[in-house]
């Protein structure tokens, strides 16, 4: 018999378009859900009722072949018969104290349990071990249990600290809300939608050759000091991330790039830094904010310095362009021109395009400006290029690392698009800006190449524009 190989790309993505048909403004979640699957970790979806999180979890057990499902909500009144099984009478009459855990969460493949925080002590003791170590304790002994991937659910987060322990277990966070006013309108038209297309699940030989894929998944040097420039961050917010879910995240990140075809984490692979260190939704923007900024540069710049030094550079041109002769003080350009007119006569045609009066005019408005000395020219024409120099290495950087981006970005089966296109679009807004400056910056050179020039001036250069050092 062959070995079995990694569900290809296509049929990964066919198995993410299914589960999230017709679920709005899930991308993160129908991902998050599937990827933790396959990598055996467990999944807790946090929001409000009617927000499709059962939903998105029976999707998900019919993702995977031969994994019976089983779900609960849980309350405070719970029982552990109502999740691990009744009692079985007949090893109770041979002083055995086991269950019959057919048809229970001992049982099952996928299973949801809602409101997850509500358990009691006696339930929540076993169901410890059985997220954790995949284990259940029936009667004397330990059994083995065929569990795959648990889906939580709750509208809050535990209060209690008891709870710290089994919130714990749940390796991956996902805030759920309501659709926003954007997607409202397609909200009210679900179900006008064409059913989505069946897709062969995922069966054991699928998960064991993910498995043996993502065990030979490296963790990149990138990305190994993207996560050691995390921890200290989380130290200081403070948000606390166990050993263990260091370990579990690494895998997680493993299985990723598997299925991906790639035979390394890197620093991309870090966008899931809000679902794992967040400790309440409240988290997730700074992480995403974080991660955005330190390891992909990928926020809009503004480039206040560049901003700072065009502004500088345009009001000095203007302050140039009207100054008058050395010299002279009170000179009124309008009055000398009026005068003009009235010693000519203003005759008719003068005032033509080229006529004698507007050629008059402008020799006049040359002579009432001050011209400046060769050296005087080059020195500002000199810092400018300086600053145009750095402004083109700044732009070429941020378009090299725009197009890094985009060609890492290919291929990328769990991240949501939503996050590229963001992640792009920041990318593109810095563009912008570096070009539109640079535009200035050539517009004020243009400016200061075109005052009048005095070729005998003996004058030194003026002193430099006051500007903040370069930055790094």
């Amino acid at each position: 018999m062959p070995a079995s190989t990694v569900p290809s790309l296509p049929r990964l993505r066919a198995l993410i378009e299914a589960l999230g048909h017709g679920l709005l403004e899930r991308e993160a979640a129908v991902r998050l859900v599937l990827l933790a699957a396959l990598a055996g970790e467990h999944v807790l979806l946090i929001g409000p009722p009617g927000t499709a999180k059962s939903e998105l979890a029976r999707r998900l057990h019919r993702c995977f072949e031969g994994a019976p499902y089983f779900e609960r909500l849980l309350t405070r009144f719970s029982t552990p018969e109502e999740l691990f099984g009744p009692l079985s009478l007949k090893a109770l009459e041979e002083d055995r104290y086991e269950r019959l855990t057919t048809g229970f969460l001992p049982q099952a493949g996928i299973a949801f349990l809602d409101e997850v925080f509500k358990a009691n002590s006696a339930i929540l003791n076993s169901l410890l071990t059985l997220l954790n170590e995949r284990e259940f304790d029936n009667g004397s002994g330990r059994v083995r249990t065929p569990l795959v991937s648990v889906v939580g659910a709750s509208n809050e987060l535990p209060a209690d600290e008891s709870l710290l322990a089994f919130f714990d277990r749940f390796l991956l966070r996902v805030p759920v809300g309501p659709v926003s006013d954007v997607a409202f309108g397609a909200l009210l038209r679900l179900g006008e939608e064409p059913a989505a297309t069946p897709v062969r699940p995922i069966d054991g030989r699928d998960r064991q050759a993910v498995a043996a894929a993502a065990a030979g998944v490296r963790l990149g040097d990138d990305a190994q000091a993207a996560l050691s420039m995390l921890r200290p961050w989380l130290a200081a917010q403070p948000l606390v991330v166990s050993d263990r879910r260091w370990r579990q995240w690494v895998a997680l990140m493993r299985v990723a790039a598997a299925c991906e075809g790639r035979h390394e984490v890197d620093r991309l692979d870090l966008w899931l830094a809000p679902y794992v260190a967040a400790a309440s939704p409240e988290d997730v923007p700074r992480l995403a904010q974080w991660f955005e900024a330190e390891c992909l540069q990928a926020v809009p710049q503004q480039a206040p310095w560049l901003k700072r030094a065009v502004e500088a550079f345009e009001r000095q041109l203007q302050i140039e362009e009207a100054a008058p002769p050395e010299g002279t003080t009170g000179v009124d350009p309008a009055a000398g021109k009026a005068a003009l007119v009235r010693a000519i006569g203003g005759g008719a045609g003068l005032e033509a395009e080229g006529g004698p009066l507007r050629i008059v005019a402008r020799t006049l408005e040359e002579r009432l400006r001050r011209h400046y000395s060769p050296v005087h020219l080059a020195a500002r024409l000199a810092q400018l290029d300086e600053i145009l120099a750095h402004t083109r290495a700044q732009r070429d950087e941020a378009a090299a690392r725009a197009a890094s981006l985009q060609q890492r970005l290919a291929g990328r089966l769990w991240l949501p698009p939503a996050l590229a296109v963001r992640w792009l679009a920041a990318h593109e807004q810095t563009l912008a800006v570096l070009e539109d400056l640079l535009a200035r910056l050539h517009q004020a050179r243009a400016g200061f190449a075109a005052l009048p020039l005095d070729a005998q001036s003996s004058d030194g250069p003026p002193a430099p524009l006051v500007l903040d050092p370069l930055p790094a």
